[in-house]
């Protein structure tokens, strides 16, 4: 058994068809017998989009606010992910 981390890019959970792509990809590593670590970036622009919004607020965001602001898009990747996978 081996430990295996995999990374996907905004690209690779852009969509439905991608995230299920991603699922299968995670669960055959796992069903191969592998520990599986899992990380994930928000989906496709969505951290552009995010980047904009914080800017229509303040040109000066605190970093602390922007890193909360940011990790959103990558949660909404983890929750749609496990969904996929469940």
């Amino acid at each position: 058994m081996a430990l295996i981390v995999q990374k996907f890019g905004g690209t690779s959970v852009k969509d439905r068809s991608r995230i299920y792509n991603v699922a299968r990809i995670v669960a055959d590593s796992r069903n191969a017998g592998n520990d599986v670590v899992v990380v994930v970036s928000a989906q496709g622009d969505t951290t552009d989009d995010l980047i904009e919004k914080a800017a229509e607020i303040t040109s000066n965001p605190s970093a602390r606010e922007m890193d909360m602001l940011l990790a959103t898009g990558e949660q909404i990747s983890i929750a749609l992910l496990t969904m996929a996978l469940n």
